[in-house]
């Protein structure tokens, strides 16, 4: 394949086409496509088969999976039936995709090693014990005046800018148990009465 080939509108690929360098697919192609630069499959451009490349802009109809090393776009118009995986996805407005989409070789949010909060929220922020004296207050206590919240002092809000920072472990999110309704031997469904 040479460094920029375009199979024409009129044209119909059958099989696998691979090769090194950009293609622009403007015709039909029944098979797998692989290469290693770009590939624009226009409006015009129908694929049937599984797409591997660099950067991959599809424009036309897709019926296979997508696999984009550097990024997969999909543009207004174009349908794509079939998995996406990439490390940048785009999917415009309009555009049709029925498949799984992956983001892959970025790091997750909930692999990362710690995550940096601010001492000072958790300080400040922190639950304070309940004064004795209110707690043994007769039941008809005079209101009292709320006071606004006032910050904190400067040398707790230095100390807490100073404190190291603990890594947080992030556990993995696990889906509730299913609830399963226990019904009794000799249990008879009531019939709902209709309405005529």
């Amino acid at each position: 394949m040479a460094e920029n080939s375009v199979i024409g509108s009129a044209t119909v690929v059958s099989g696998h086409v691979r090769g090194a360098g950009a293609l622009e697919i403007l015709g039909r192609v029944e098979g797998d496509v692989t290469v290693t630069g770009d590939v624009v499959v226009g409006p015009t451009g129908r694929v049937r088969g599984n797409i591997s490349a660099a950067e991959l802009t599809v424009s036309g109809q897709v019926q296979g999976n997508l696999r984009g090393s550097e990024v997969v776009l999909v543009e207004r118009g174009a349908r794509v039936v079939g998995d996406i995986a990439s490390p940048r996805i785009g999917i415009a407005p309009g555009a049709l995709v029925r498949g799984h989409v992956q983001t892959d070789g970025e790091p997750a949010l909930a692999q990362a090693s710690f995550v940096k909060r601010p001492a000072v929220a958790a300080r400040v922020g922190a639950p304070q014990p309940v004064p004795a004296a209110l707690l043994k207050a007769p039941h008809k206590a005079e209101p009292r005046r709320l006071e606004p919240a006032r910050s904190p002092p400067a040398s707790v809000a230095a100390e807490a800018e100073s404190a190291p920072v603990r890594p947080v472990k992030a556990e993995p999110r696990r889906p509730p148990p299913p609830v399963v309704p226990v019904i009794s031997k000799g249990t008879k469904a009531k019939k709902k009465k209709s309405r005529d």
